[in-house]
């Protein structure tokens, strides 16, 4: 064993004597309290007993009767616990003067009954005696107190709250019974175009299924179809059931290739991907067999459908990495250019055109951009 070691062994053991030394010492103080308190106790009640024979023994003198012993020593154990009443009162603090005679006032009435005129006295008295008044201290009334909670100001915002909220829901309610046209075609290959007037608040099933009872007329292929059997495809997305036209008003949602919000679309449907006809206008929808679509999803334009996830922008991307060419829609697109491209065709249009962003700057078209586009 090393010194260290042995050196630290020495001084755990010292460590633990003195604290053996201290529960010791604790465990003796705590008995002498309980032995002192002990014996305060007993001194008291005997005390008291020893005070109280000594004074039935000194007031009686001679034979007694039994019932006559046990009146003088009634008469004095209530004289003692009087006695002992009275010292503990004394050591209590002073209660204020007025209050002291209220209480005397009405301990003589209630053992006396004939003592009004002093009492009347005494209460005028008493009146016309002034007590000097405490300044009470003020609120500054230029402080802001909209931090702390104010029960009244709660309750109104809550009260505004719930008010706002009906005054919306009725909104939506009115909005929702709203009739719109919903232009839409169906899709096996060429487009068969239809109108049908739906309420905004219609789902896109409800929509397939008035769409099929009117398709089923004239298509074979439709006459066992089902609304489950059908998709309803807009600006390229594939839109599922549970939702309802409402929802997509309200949020102002754009697809790939247009908004979803406009549904009484004045276009056709696009016969052959044109980057022109893509940008901004609004589309028919497409009520297509999810068995056409099975079938036929790799080739145009079933290949450029996506499902829909909400949330999630569908931004037009225009890749322009060996072109020469842009269209006039391609200015409301997004260019994502290499720089080395651009270092060698900067040139040439309509890399040209393009100049540093400058904020605050405004920029307006030239007859040159219109002329050249």
């Amino acid at each position: 064993m090393s010194k260290a070691d042995a050196g630290r062994l020495i001084h755990i053991a010292k460590n633990r004597e003195r604290a053996k030394e201290a529960i010791e010492q604790r465990r003796k103080k705590i008995e002498e309290e309980t032995n002192s308190l002990k014996t305060g106790i007993t001194s008291k009640f005997t005390a008291n007993y020893d005070a109280v024979e000594e004074s039935l023994k000194s007031s009686t003198v001679g034979l007694v009767t039994l019932d006559e012993m046990r009146e003088k020593q009634k008469d004095v154990v209530e004289m003692r616990e009087t006695q002992i009443a009275t010292d503990a009162k004394g050591k209590l603090p002073a209660k204020p003067k007025k209050a002291h005679q209220r209480d005397a006032k009405a301990s003589q009435k209630r053992v006396l009954s004939f003592a009004f005129e002093d009492e009347e006295e005494d209460d005028e008295k008493d009146a016309n005696i002034s007590l000097p008044h405490k300044k009470r201290v003020g609120m500054d009334p230029t402080v802001d107190t909209a931090f702390l909670p104010d029960r009244e100001r709660e309750n109104e915002l809550a009260k505004l709250k719930e008010d706002l909220a009906k005054e919306w829901q009725a909104l939506q309610e009115k909005e929702k019974n709203e009739e719109i046209n919903v232009a839409f075609a169906y899709w096996d290959g060429s487009s068969h175009r239809k109108d049908l007037r739906m309420k905004k608040g219609n789902t896109i099933s409800q929509f397939l299924a008035r769409a099929l009872e009117i398709l089923k007329r004239e298509f074979s292929e439709l006459r066992p179809a089902v609304p489950e059997n059908l998709m309803f495809v807009k600006e390229d997305l594939i839109i599922p059931h549970f939702y309802t036209f409402q929802d997509f008003i309200a949020t102002k949602a754009m697809g790939k290739t247009g908004p979803l919000y406009e549904f009484d679309a004045a276009g056709e449907i696009r016969l052959r991907q044109d980057a022109a006809i893509d940008c901004g206008e609004s589309h028919p929808v497409k009520v297509v067999l999810r068995s056409w679509y099975e079938k036929n999803k790799h080739i145009y334009p079933a290949s450029r459908w996506e499902a829909f996830v909400p949330n999630v922008p569908h931004l037009h991307m225009f890749f322009c990495l060996d072109i020469l060419w842009m269209p006039a829609c391609a200015q409301t697109m997004v260019a994502v250019v290499l720089r080395s491209w651009y270092e060698k065709n900067k040139h040439i249009y309509p890399a040209s055109r393009w100049e540093a962003f400058v904020p605050n700057k405004e920029y307006r078209r030239t007859i040159d951009d219109l002329t050249t586009i």
